[in-house]
């Protein structure tokens, strides 16, 4: 029997109680009022003696279509040598927020702002975030500069940080620039009204293009999950909208990489103590062997990125449906990233994923408390102060991070399932074609293709197994639990 009734569920209050559910405390503490009254009664950016003015400049930042609270703008410059010059501004949060005030605990405790696809809960307030402390169009804001050279290989090199005054000329969102610099769409609005931005970001994009080569010879993966966000309308989600990769994206995932790699480099030869974002080498490579052996692929016995990337590389032309289950099923033996504390002289683990071994958080202070933590750090090394936290307080952090983490994955990745609960209520007694995406004891699961919703085969099916394409009927949904059940 169909269903053409929206169903009435608040997904908003279901979102707070995942938050509590798994750790978090999503309203903040007694204090924080007074705090950022505080703040923002001197909304202007602070004097800092003998910062670079570089306001200037024809500064970018490039974000998600609903992004408010940003925290890097970029610029570049072609150089006579071939080099292309790359400049990345990150957000000062730390300017604002004083270590071990009530803000600054709170965001130690959270460590991350949780996106639930209906409500955003901010690490710090929303007013920082998404306001003082964000780089904000046609707005002065201190920042951080991560400075870095790209030659024609792709190799990145004369790495510095240093203090600037910057302002963002022009916000702008991936899925325009990504398909304007793709040729399937036109200029945004302010590239086509600027000849020197369209210049600009055309620069930009061939850095990061020399870049993603140089990354991927080294042995960086080429995976592809499917990321979904809901369309909302009146605060209600409405339909399920697959996010796209676009050379935006790339350019930034790019110039990140580079970035944090400037940063954890840097801490490296100055003898600083450090918390570093890595991915160790996969401790079940043997059966990420097997799954390439029952595609046809002979992997090395022994861990090798560059490998299992050119067997990816292969899988990606040879099958492209069934790519993104395929990189699912490589991340999750992988095993999940981790925030660790990295001493003076001490080698690091290294990111096995992006096929580097220098790399920390610097890049998203206003989301997450690992890079306020790297931006402090940083400040006191350039400013030569006494460090602001000790090997064990940077090991506790990086604890912390690594478990507030996991937790913001499981709300998000609950939310997620929530949501697309309620979007399909409407359509039960609907057909949708689908992949079978697991099998095992406790049933079939399959993920419809459009829109991309996991769910459960609970009635047909038999036989069928991890690939099979089928036609599958929606016959309920449960929001709070987040089951979605079909039959074949």
């Amino acid at each position: 029997m169909q269903s053409n009734q929206p169903l009435h569920f608040n997904l908003v209050a279901a979102a707070h109680a995942a938050m509590i559910e798994h750790g978090f405390q999503p309203d903040f503490p007694a204090g924080t009022d007074t705090q950022l009254a505080a703040i923002q009664a001197h909304p202007e950016a602070p004097a800092i003696p003998g910062i670079q003015d570089l306001t200037t400049l024809l500064w970018s930042s490039i974000d998600n279509d609903t992004s408010k609270d940003l925290d890097q703008i970029e610029w570049a410059e072609q150089l006579p040598d071939g080099r292309i010059r790359v400049l990345v501004a990150v957000a000062d949060v730390d300017a604002r927020v004083k270590v071990g005030t009530v803000i600054d605990t709170h965001a130690r405790s959270e460590t991350t702002s949780v996106y639930t696809g209906v409500k955003v809960f901010p690490m710090i307030p929303a007013e920082l975030s998404e306001g003082i402390t964000s780089l904000n169009e046609n707005e002065d804001r201190v920042a951080h500069v991560i400075e870095f050279s790209v030659d024609p290989a792709g190799t990145a090199s004369d790495g510095k940080v240093y203090a600037a005054l910057v302002r963002n000329r022009a916000q702008l969102a991936y899925n325009a620039v990504g398909a304007w610099l793709e040729g399937s769409g036109p200029a945004p609005a302010k590239v086509a009204a600027s000849a020197d931005l369209a210049a600009q970001l055309k620069l930009q994009d061939s850095a990061a293009k020399r870049m993603v080569g140089g990354r991927f010879q080294h042995g960086a993966l080429d995976l592809e999950t499917i990321e979904t966000r809901p369309e909302m309308q009146a605060d209600q989600p409405i339909s399920i909208v697959r996010q796209q990769t676009n050379r935006a994206t790339s350019l930034i995932e790019e110039f990140m990489v580079a970035a944090n790699g400037v940063v954890a480099r840097t801490f490296e030869s100055a003898g600083v103590a450090s918390i570093r974002r890595i991915v160790r080498v996969p401790k079940r490579w043997d059966r990420i062997v097997e799954v390439a052996a029952g595609l046809g692929t002979t992997l090395p016995a022994q861990p090798d990125s560059k490998a299992l990337n050119d067997f990816l590389l292969a899988q990606k032309a040879k099958d492209p449906d069934h790519f993104p289950d395929l990189s699912l099923a490589v991340i999750k033996l992988m095993g999940p990233g981790e925030y660790v504390l990295v001493k003076p002289n001490e080698p690091s683990p290294g990111h096995f994923g992006l096929a580097v071994q220098d790399y920390t958080h610097s890049t998203a202070p206003n989301r997450r408390f690992p890079d306020v933590v790297t931006e402090r750090l940083m400040k006191a090394l350039l400013t030569k102060m006494p460090q602001p936290y000790s090997e064990d307080d940077l090991n506790a952090i990086a604890v912390r991070c690594t478990l507030m983490e996991d937790g913001a994955r499981k709300v998000e990745r609950e939310m997620q399932k929530r949501i697309a609960a309620v979007v399909l209520h409407p359509r039960i007694g609907q057909s949708f074609p689908a992949i079978v995406t697991g099998v095992n004891k406790y049933g079939t699961f399959v993920r419809t293709l459009d829109p991309h919703v996991d769910g459960m085969l609970v009635q047909g099916g038999k036989g069928l197994d991890v690939g099979d394409k089928l036609t599958v009927k929606l016959i309920s949904t449960d929001p709070q639990r987040g089951f979605i059940d079909f039959a074949a």
